[in-house]
C-alpha cells in the first residue's frame, strides 16, 4: 500500500482519476514492476512508457508483462488479451489484478 500511495503523490494523481489509479495499483503491489517503475512509467510527462514492453533496456516475466498490459489497458485502453493476462498470475498478483479492476470501475 505504501508504495501504491507514493506513486500517487509522485505523479499528483487526482482523486477521480480511477484509470491512473489502478495503473498505479498494479506498478505498486508488484515488487518487480515497482522496482522498475522508471521503464514504465514517465513521471515528468505523467505518461507510461508503452516502449517499455519492446524494450531490450528492461527484462520482464512473463506475469509481470502482462500486468503492464492489464495496467495499460485499466489505464488508456491499450489492447490487453484477459485470459493470457489473469491465465499467467499467481495468487497474489490476481489479487493485485483484480483490486485494480475494482478500482478502474469505482467498486472500492
Amino acid at each position: 500500500m505504501a508504495n501504491y500511495l507514493e506513486l500517487l503523490e509522485k505523479a499528483s494523481v487526482h482523486q477521480l482519476d480511477v484509470e491512473r489509479k489502478s495503473l498505479f495499483w498494479i506498478l505498486g503491489n508488484n515488487q518487480d514492476l515497482y522496482s522498475k517503475i522508471n521503464h514504465i512509467y514517465d513521471f515528468n510527462d505523467n505518461s507510461i512508457k508503452l516502449e517499455c514492453l519492446e524494450s531490450s533496456n528492461v527484462d520482464f516475466c512473463n506475469s509481470s508483462r502482462n500486468l503492464i498490459k492489464l495496467g495499460f489497458n485499466l489505464y488508456n485502453g491499450y489492447p490487453a488479451d484477459v485470459l493470457s493476462v489473469f491465465s499467467s498470475l499467481d495468487d497474489a498478483n490476481f489479487e493485485v489484478a483484480t483490486k485494480a479492476l475494482r478500482i478502474r470501475f469505482d467498486h472500492v
